[in-house]
């Protein structure tokens, strides 16, 4: 990974792993580009730390992947981080192309027929202003059933399956009925990173008919429209993965899910 803007990396950071299923997106989108990626394990899940927390986090990690790698753009692949942090990076880096997430509710609305959609994400998602103005736009358009996952996305952090299984069964039954039939919720939008890697189970509790709906494609389209300089490599790029917690859990989860093969380095900061 050079200091040529072509070839210069596209940072990439979470609260821990769930970002994975975002950098899974973006290699797909764009697979001759280079990546770093970070898991701020050390301090996952953001989702139940304060604004204050999440910012400085965000900050810092910033600050260390343009300093130490030089990266051409910038993906929050946290909910949590986008909500509480995007906009005071773009104020302090204006030259970087910075890409957040957030719960992909308009994709929801565009695909629900029986307008009754549910929402699973973080309570520090679900309680910000910036989701609830997101809920007001779409007023009238359908009925968002939001509800707070508490130990999720740290259950699959984990990738403790029997924890993972009974959380799923847990807030999907407190949600209502699911299904295109009697009014049914019939798409079930997954509000954090973490959740896409919970969806084999979530699909077996809900049913084949209820769509879920995550923010990787959508992002990885958004990333595409905002990078000044494509790399022109006809060779898959390179992947370097970084944690501030345990490598061994950073490199099963991306060896099982990505296919990553790739050694995890220690990062300090």
């Amino acid at each position: 990974m050079g200091s040529d803007p072509h070839s210069s990396p596209i940072g990439v950071f979470d609260s821990g792993i769930g970002g994975l299923s975002i950098l899974r997106a973006l290699r797909a989108e764009l697979p001759h580009e280079n990546f770093v990626y970070v898991a701020d394990s050390a301090h996952a899940p953001y989702g139940e730390r304060d604004d204050a927390h999440v910012i400085g986090r965000s900050r810092a990690i910033t600050q260390q992947l343009l300093a130490a790698y030089g990266i051409k753009a910038l993906v929050i692949a946290c909910n949590t981080a986008t909500a509480a942090a995007i906009q005071v990076l773009r104020e302090e880096h204006p030259a970087l192309a910075i890409i957040g997430v957030e719960p992909a509710l308009k994709p929801a609305v565009a695909l629900s027929q029986t307008r009754r959609i549910g929402v699973m994400a973080t309570r520090g998602t679900l309680g910000r202003a910036k989701f609830r103005t997101l809920v007001d736009s779409l007023a009238g358009q359908a009925d968002f059933i939001c509800q707070p996952c508490d130990g999720l996305a740290d259950a699959i952090e984990h990738q403790d399956t029997t924890k993972i299984i009974a959380l799923c069964a847990h807030y999907t039954g407190a949600m209502g009925q699911f299904g295109i039939n009697d009014g049914g919720i019939d798409t079930l939008v997954l509000g954090c990173t973490h959740y896409p890697f919970a969806s084999v189970h979530l699909t077996q509790l809900v049913g084949p008919t209820v769509r879920l709906v995550d923010t990787g494609e959508p992002v990885a389209r958004q990333t595409r429209r905002k990078l000044k300089t494509l790399s022109p490599s006809e060779v898959a790029g390179q992947c370097l993965l970084l944690t501030t917690g345990e490598r061994a859990s950073l490199q099963r989860a991306a060896h099982h899910w990505l296919g990553l093969a790739c050694p995890v380095e220690s990062l300090s900061i």
